[in-house]
């Protein structure tokens, strides 16, 4: 069993009779490793470590070296992708086709974001003062805490770390407890692309090394992916101090099938929008609305391949929808296919845990779908976080937006349909982040991400992330020679 100490200062620590907990494997139900509850002591030399590497040097290091650090780090990571894969699917039950193809989308964010490094310019102003140059200057931040979730530590943490690096911030990593292993590996990493000791710095533990981090009164910036309700605390509490936030929460995504789609792209779309990851991503399509004339279809369609989805090991490269990521989710996904039933939605394929050869003591849920959903049910309003769909009929485009609209989320949404004036329209008017037209859950390092109403606020990927990690300063220069008026306003 594999035992993990904190990463602070560019030191392995733990303090003697330092508190710790397990990590379940979500597939054997085995503890497969032993993790630090970090102290409060421990989480404030971790920012005081930031913070003394952010002022000495990290922040006067040139851009060009940041770069060279970050892509050197990048190297390492691409080349340790089949390990990594494999120790993020032992530690959440995510399929290792996925694991793996996301370290190695997390090594790509690093290079692109190392690329900007030596490129933050800023803005030459002119003014009406003909002998006043002014001009932008892009600064770091200083200290930022990242806190990931469990779905995909690695992935979420690129989407963080790469800009905050790249703009010259030193940071404090806290990833969820039900996922910290490949974290901490990847301070490994770290460690031996020669970044310098303070840099980076890994924290791990429940949630009291977040409310600790937070209360410290010494960060600059916070960024969150995770729950609504603990993005609401983070917020409140982020607030009070006068320190910015970026909160990627949850979502419940609509999904949109036009009469018109090409149905053999749009039904594999849904599948993946729900069945891939086991549903447990923010971006799911977990509504899916169906234009009635091929709502039959759709849904006899989507039920006899849901059967055939392969479960098992999530380490088995054939392996094609692995388990719930720990037993509490477990719980509650359970628990919301039940509630789906009492309020009436009719069960058209799975519905509750998945038993039987291969999946031994797995937290597996069966591939479910609910037909005839109507947009009030909580089914079709709260996140499940898991491999259940819920299916709405709908009749118009206009229906289908409203439909779409009417949710608290505005994270993601998808639409289907061989015409581009309709496509332009619905995703002009779905309130959402992101909208995919004629594909679902396709990423790029390139393409910024994030959400409207309660799926939070602020971006990341793509070149709009530097600002989350950014200050402009602004610089004004008089040049003149003439004498001024002291008490003069200068227009």
């Amino acid at each position: 069993m594999t035992h993990y100490k904190l990463f602070i200062n560019g030191q392995w620590v733990e303090e003697p009779g330092q508190e710790r907990f397990p990590a379940i494997n979500p597939y054997t139900r085995e503890e497969w490793a032993s993790l630090a509850q970090a102290s409060d002591q421990q989480v404030a030399d971790a920012i005081a470590a930031a913070r003394t590497a952010f002022e000495t040097h990290w922040s006067k290091t040139s851009g060009a070296e940041r770069a060279r650090l970050m892509n050197k780090l990048a190297d390492l990571l691409a080349a340790d992708a089949p390990r990594m894969g494999r120790l993020e699917s032992t530690d959440n039950g995510k399929v290792i086709r996925e694991t793996q193809s996301q370290m190695l989308f997390a090594a790509r964010q690093y290079r692109f974001f190392a690329g900007y490094a030596d490129k933050l310019w800023g803005k030459t102003i002119p003014l009406d003062q003909r002998d006043t140059l002014d001009y932008t200057v892009r600064d770091p931040i200083g200290v930022c805490v990242l806190i990931t979730a469990w779905n995909s530590p690695m992935g979420l943490l690129s989407n963080k770390l790469a800009p905050a690096l790249a703009a010259g911030n030193c940071v404090v990593i806290k990833p969820s407890e039900h996922a910290s292993a490949t974290t901490l590996e990847f301070a490994k990493l770290v460690e031996a692309a020669g970044f310098p000791p303070g840099v980076v710095n890994v924290v791990t533990g429940d949630a009291r090394v977040g409310k600790a981090l937070l209360a410290s009164g010494r960060i600059d910036r916070v960024s969150f992916t995770g729950s609504p309700g603990v993005g609401r605390e983070i917020a409140a509490v982020a607030g009070r101090a006068l320190v910015p936030a970026t909160l990627e929460l949850g979502g419940k995504s609509p999904n949109i099938i036009f009469d018109d789609a090409d149905l053999k792209k749009a039904i594999i779309g849904a599948l993946a929008g729900i069945f891939a990851a086991t549903g447990q991503t923010c971006i799911a399509g977990s509504r899916l609305l169906v234009q009635r004339g091929v709502y039959n279809q759709v849904v006899e369609t989507l039920v006899e391949r849901a059967s055939r989805i392969r479960l098992g090991d999530p380490c088995d490269p054939a392996t094609e929808m692995g388990t719930a990521a720990n037993e509490p989710q477990f719980a509650r996904i359970l628990g919301m296919i039940d509630a789906a039933k009492r309020d009436g939605a009719t069960l058209a394929a799975g519905g509750g845990a998945a038993e039987g050869p291969g999946l031994g003591k797995g937290f597996f849920v069966q591939p479910t779908i609910f037909k005839d959903v109507r947009n009030d049910m909580t089914i079709a309003q709260e996140e499940v976080f898991g491999p259940v769909l819920s299916i709405l009929p709908f009749d118009t485009e206009e229906e289908a937006i409203e439909i779409g609209n009417n949710t608290r989320y505005g994270l993601a949404a998808g639409v289907w349909t061989e015409s581009l004036q309709r496509a332009m329209r619905v995703s002009r008017s779905i309130r959402a982040g992101t909208v995919w037209v004629n594909t679902y859950r396709a990423v790029a390092v390139q393409a910024p991400f994030g959400g409207f109403k309660e799926s939070g606020f602020g971006r990341e990927r793509g070149e709009v992330a530097l600002d989350e990690f950014t200050s402009i300063r602004n610089v004004m220069i008089d040049f003149s020679n003439e004498e001024r008026d002291p008490f003069a306003v200068k227009l």
